[in-house]
């Protein structure tokens, strides 16, 4: 039985007290029982939480109630055991690691297609303008080898800040092309689709709510494979359901 409820959610915006939301947030998740991570930086707040469905509720409906985190937009995924050991609420100097300080999405973001949409554009394999549709994965390659969209782009990344060099390295391939940036929540595509922008590439589009989104709105089509995420269930199928592990061969 599916008992546990997991959450991922990201806002890029103006953190003023990244130390004094740390202690308000480490409280509140300790009083609800919640196990996961919790990243703020200046620029945001990422976070992955499991725990029972009402106290999620509830620790939601605390964040909420802070006008910076009012919208926030949240994954929601079902597992039938808490796939996290302990609960860490960090302050961080990025919520997701570019090296880029130019990019800060809290001051605007790169225009976003939905997951109807774009399953529409694979169908197609043009976006509704007749242009050729590249899906580029900003992921690192070993979550890239567990599954991606057919035929996505992969720079082969160890590490999202190597992210801006093999663009200037491969920034010609992409010319001319409809780019959708795609990740597993949305985060890293939505950095990643600002400093394409900024580079020149006219025509880039970020994959709202990344594969997980996807994955709840359209379903597998066009994914190959299992999307990893970070917590002890590793791999989800495309009905966000944990992926048995593969026996090992002796």
């Amino acid at each position: 039985m599916n008992s546990v409820l997991n959450i991922s959610a990201y806002r890029f915006v103006a953190i003023a007290d990244p130390d004094a939301l740390r202690a308000r947030l480490a409280d509140s998740a300790q009083r609800f029982g919640l196990l996961g991570t919790v990243l703020i930086a200046e620029e945001g707040i990422n976070l992955f939480l499991a725990g029972g469905e009402a106290s999620l509720a509830q620790f939601l409906g605390e964040l909420r109630a802070d006008p910076r985190f009012a919208g926030l937009a949240v994954k929601e995924s079902w597992s039938p055991a808490q796939p996290f050991r302990k609960l860490l609420v960090k302050v961080k100097r990025e919520i997701i690691r570019m090296n880029h300080p130019a990019i800060q999405p809290a001051a605007g973001r790169a225009p976003a297609v939905d997951a109807p949409t774009l399953k529409r554009w694979l169908d197609r394999g043009r976006d509704d303008e007749g242009r050729p549709v590249v899906t580029l994965d900003t992921r690192n390659a070993f979550e890239v080898d567990h599954g991606t969209f057919d035929g996505a782009v992969d720079w082969r990344l160890t590490k999202f800040s190597e992210f801006p060099a093999a663009l200037q390295q491969h920034r010609g391939d992409l010319e001319g092309k409809t780019v959708v940036s795609f990740c597993t929540g949305g985060i890293r595509c939505e950095k990643a689709a600002i400093l394409m922008r900024e580079a020149g590439l006219a025509r880039v589009w970020q994959l709202e709510g990344g594969i997980l989104n996807y994955f709840e709105a359209v379903g597998g089509a066009h994914f190959h494979g299992h999307c990893f995420v970070f917590d002890e269930r590793e791999l989800l199928d495309a009905a966000l359901a944990p992926v048995a592990a593969e026996p090992s061969e002796d």
